[in-house]
């Protein structure tokens, strides 16, 4: 156990798929896991660990941010020997190429945050994500004809912005953003292990179009079966 996961190490699955929401995870496991088990509650930030198509996986939550996700997916990666995690969550879109509900995977990351620097000296602000995953999501969404687009995301540490964050389009080639993935991107470089992020279009920054939390819950389905589905 860690001060933040109480499952025992045999209780989390060498594949985590990981949402924000602990509400999600709680969603997902009761949707799609078979003989699943609630392995973790510290702090309210729910992991199950079931069968998926026979497949054992394990979802858990990771909270808001990169100094959560950071955590989790540290401990997890460091003293439960996870080898792979794919995180699934939402993000808002910088340009209007990209429509709503619309599925991206974030094979790059750029960050202004200084999250790496301070965890380990690390000077970089871009990563990549781990290309095997990616290549096995990628096969997925073809199998299912589901649009996915690849690209390059920007992981804040803000989410109410003064500034036209939308300009990171222009001049850094971001599509989106979100908050986590540089965090798990890096942690994965640092240990060793493979990680990648899925992403569903909650709302469109240039546009200001936007999606209600109902609307979000029914329309993330399809990146969470692609996520799933990618494991097998």
């Amino acid at each position: 156990m860690t001060p933040h996961i109480e499952a025992k190490k045999e209780e989390i699955a060498k594949t985590v798929i990981m949402p924000g929401d602990p509400l999600r995870a709680k969603f997902i496991a009761e949707t799609y896991l078979e003989e699943y088990r609630l392995v973790n509650k510290v702090r309210g930030m729910y992991a199950y660990t079931g069968k998926y198509k026979g497949k054992e996986v394990t979802v858990m939550a990771s909270g808001m941010g990169m100094p959560s996700i950071g955590i989790y997916s540290y401990e997890l990666f460091k003293f439960y020997d996870v080898d792979n995690i794919i995180r699934i969550g939402t993000c808002g879109a910088y340009t209007d190429k990209i429509k709503l509900y619309d599925v991206i995977l974030a094979k790059e990351v750029y960050t202004d945050s200084s999250f790496a620097k301070v965890q380990n000296g690390s000077t970089y602000n871009t990563l990549t994500s781990n290309e095997e995953l990616n290549q096995k999501i990628i096969e997925e969404a073809k199998k299912e004809n589901i649009n996915l687009i690849v690209g390059k995301i920007h992981s804040s540490d803000v989410f109410y912005s003064d500034f036209d964050i939308t300009k990171l389009y222009d001049t850094d080639n971001c599509l989106a953003a979100e908050m986590e993935s540089f965090a798990l991107y890096h942690n994965a470089k640092i240990i060793g292990k493979k990680a990648t992020c899925l992403l569903t279009v909650s709302n469109n920054i240039v546009t200001k179009e936007e999606t209600t939390s109902e609307e979000r819950q029914k329309s993330l389905k399809e990146m969470i079966e692609l996520a799933l589905n990618s494991v097998l």
